[in-house]
């Protein structure tokens, strides 16, 4: 199991999209209560559940984690990581700092990392050129950042993204993968 969480803007999610071009690498794909979008497949972009399944798998241990998000809720389904594990293949989550910890609690063996921008200002420029998100939401996510990073020294490993393709080369190292293809020995 591997866990990836850093800040919004740290460029987590460019790498965890490049990672699942590997086949040995199995995406976390999270349970959730709210209402699918338009497009939306369940078993691809989420598992849907009513909020009373979700509540009775929760009630039956059969999560990770679990949290509420804007009044909905999301979790990790442990049969999910069991399968992918059991098939030989890595299983890769995309979380945050308070999924991880309630991971970390259990004990459960795996791998964690941080990415990290190289610095405050190059997270900004990230955010703001993303241009997604209004000024007041950029600041948030600023915010948010350095209350994240202050739980990078719970991670196995900080990983510094400032170049892309470097940052890929360490991760795979740091999972085990060589070049796609590959093992690493």
């Amino acid at each position: 199991m591997v866990l990836i969480s850093g800040p919004s803007g740290a460029g987590k999610s460019t790498v965890v999209r490049r990672l699942l071009e590997d086949p040995r690498v199995v995406f976390s794909i999270s349970a959730t209560t709210r209402a699918r979008r338009e497009g939306e497949v369940d078993g691809r972009d989420y598992f849907f559940l009513s909020p009373e399944e979700f509540g009775a798998r929760r009630a039956r241990g059969e999560f990770l984690e679990h949290a509420e998000v804007h009044g909905h809720m999301y979790g990790t389904l442990t049969a999910q990581m069991d399968d992918a594990l059991a098939s030989g293949h890595i299983f890769l989550l995309e979380i945050d700092v308070q999924g991880a910890n309630q991971i970390r609690a259990q004990r459960i063996p795996g791998l964690s990392i941080f990415i990290v921008p190289p610095d405050g200002e190059e997270l900004r420029r990230r955010l703001v050129g993303r241009g997604t998100d209004l000024p007041e939401v950029v600041e948030r996510r600023l915010a948010k950042a350095e209350d994240e990073d202050r739980e990078r020294v719970k991670y196995d490993h900080v990983v510094i993204n400032d170049d892309l393709e470097r940052v890929l080369e360490e991760v795979r190292g740091l999972i085990g993968l060589g070049p796609l293809g590959e093992v690493s020995a």
